[in-house]
């Protein structure tokens, strides 16, 4: 099997090259890309399976870019690298569909847990190999709610057409934990760890993120959901009679 390759879409070398050695110390093959236009050509010779992707780039922004990225038929995981107080950059990322983010400064072993995770996902998604572990609290084979069907193993979400729709990785991870036990309260930290992988974070947001976009994608009327409901002061659940 082929080494896995990814972007490393960075403006300061000296970092670059510090993530791009690490990263090939571990068995990938590290693309160094100084901004979109590298990341383009790193692109037209093959298409890598992620992008640790800077938001702070000259040039075109890395907002710019991962909508690019995001708008290709088998697009790449997306790990974007935004300073810590760079909220709103960060929040408006994972709105448009990226799947993880790390703050600068970061430990280069946690870059790795973060972007092996977004690789898992994106592979499961597609089907590929090493596909992760379904979540802890999995869902049956075939879910039905309000006229979708939430295929767990396939990975798919059909709505009453019978036509895909389209999930993120961790949106689709979060919807089959939540479809999983309907009625009961998941707090954002038991969230972040059953189905994000990640440890729980007072100032993550990212999971009020998904459950924004989820309403957006299965909702009604997502003002007024009544599919997956929050719980003031506590959580939310997933309250459809499935």
């Amino acid at each position: 099997m082929s080494a896995t390759r990814v972007a490393v879409v960075e403006d300061e070398a000296d970092l670059r090259d510090v993530i791009v050695e690490y990263l090939n110390g571990q068995g990938f093959v590290a693309l160094p890309c100084p901004d979109g236009a590298a990341l383009d050509a790193v692109q037209a010779e093959a298409p890598v399976e992620a992008v640790l992707l800077d938001l702070n780039l000259p040039r075109e922004g890395g907002l710019s870019i991962a909508r690019r990225l995001l708008a290709l038929p088998q697009r790449p995981g997306i790990l974007m690298v935004t300073s810590l107080v760079d909220t709103t950059d960060r929040v408006v990322g994972l709105e448009i569909g990226a799947d993880d983010y790390i703050g600068k400064p970061f430990e280069l072993r946690e870059l790795l847990a973060r972007l092996r995770s977004v690789i898992r996902r994106r592979r499961a998604t597609l089907g590929g190999a090493d596909a992760p572990a379904a979540p802890r609290q999995q869902a049956s084979a075939e879910t039905r709610f309000l006229g979708f069907r939430l295929l767990a193993e396939e990975r798919r979400l059909l709505d009453a057409e019978g036509q895909d729709v389209a999930l993120t990785p961790m949106e689709f991870d979060l919807l089959v934990l939540l479809a999983s036990r309907p009625g009961q309260i998941f707090t954002r930290d038991q969230i972040l760890r059953l189905s994000h992988g990640k440890e729980p974070d007072p100032f993550d947001r990212s999971v009020d993120i998904r459950i924004t976009r989820l309403r957006r994608k299965l909702e009604p009327d997502p003002a007024h959901p009544r599919l997956i409901r929050t719980v003031r002061g506590q959580g939310y659940l997933f309250s459809s009679d499935v």
